[in-house]
């Protein structure tokens, strides 16, 4: 049996008491530390500012302000019966509401209150352009229906040099057919006759008697391409031109020399007289 010492003992008996203070102390801390008092003012500020970092990422609140942030106030005082369809759209209209308005406006409108009536105005954008619309005087006292009717007895159009704002100034001429016109017109250089208003895409003889009452055609404005000097590919791109056409022309100038009269074209086995009629307005030997 072993003996130990008094100091070696009492050494074992410090060492043993030291080592259960060193495991115990961290229990006995917790257990006495008061718990710490969640207030909920704290926690509504860090929930707010929680929510608004996940908006923020999200774009919540971009999309909750587009509405706002969607039409422009105009830059200056205006008046709305002069504005075209490229100006209504920067103030934030589409298109087809542009167009909408576009058919008021032509008639006259003389106060904020028959702006507010057009269906297709929005509140939001009302609102910011009111204060900046000024307007013309009446000239007679008049009822509306019969003003609009002496108004649109005026309406003509020169096609080949009208753009679509003027074309949209006549009545019953929607925007779809407007576009559809001017590109059939740019194709072929102008309209020489009324009648090509068939070949205009999704013409109808029920609109081409509507279109006819409000245009004109004045073959002066037609562009013409010089039969001497237009390549190929020049002369092939005109909608009545095929390219075995336009190639069969160009071979004659080279065999003959430059045409002296257009007709001279009718040479071509491909010309028809049918042809030659549509294509005297477009051509010339200069």
């Amino acid at each position: 049996m072993t003996h130990y010492s008094k100091s070696t003992k009492r050494g074992i008996f410090l060492f043993t008491g030291l080592l259960l203070v060193i495991f115990v102390s961290p229990d006995l801390i917790q257990y006495f530390r008061p718990n710490p008092e969640i207030r909920f003012e704290q926690w509504s500020n860090a929930e707010k500012q929680v929510t608004e970092k996940l908006n923020r990422e999200s774009g919540f609140n971009d999309r909750k302000s587009w509405k706002k942030k969607r039409y422009s106030r105009p830059l200056s005082r205006f008046n709305p019966n002069d504005y075209t369809l490229e100006q209504w759209m920067a103030l934030g209209l589409s298109e087809k509401q542009s167009a909408v308005v576009l058919k008021y406006t032509s008639r006259k409108i003389y106060s904020n209150e028959e702006l507010k009536r057009i269906v297709v105005m929005p509140e939001e954008l009302y609102f910011l352009i009111k204060d900046s619309a000024v307007y013309p005087e009446r000239t007679k006292d008049f009822d509306r229906p019969t003003e609009y009717k002496m108004e649109q007895k005026l309406v003509h159009v020169e096609i080949n040099r009208a753009s679509l704002d003027d074309l949209l100034q006549a009545e019953d001429i929607t925007l779809f057919d407007a576009k559809q016109i001017i590109k059939a017109r740019d194709n072929f250089g102008g309209f020489y006759s009324l009648s090509q208003l068939s070949e205009v895409w999704q013409a109808t003889p029920e609109k081409i008697a509507v279109w006819e009452k409000y245009v004109e055609i004045d073959p002066e404005n037609i562009r013409k391409i010089n039969i001497n000097t237009a390549s190929v590919k020049e002369l092939s791109f005109h909608p009545y031109i095929s390219w075995n056409l336009a190639n069969s022309l160009v071979k004659l100038r080279g065999q003959n020399g430059f045409y002296k009269e257009l007709r001279e074209i009718k040479k071509s086995v491909l010309m028809t007289d049918e042809l030659y009629e549509k294509l005297k307005h477009y051509l010339v030997v200069d």
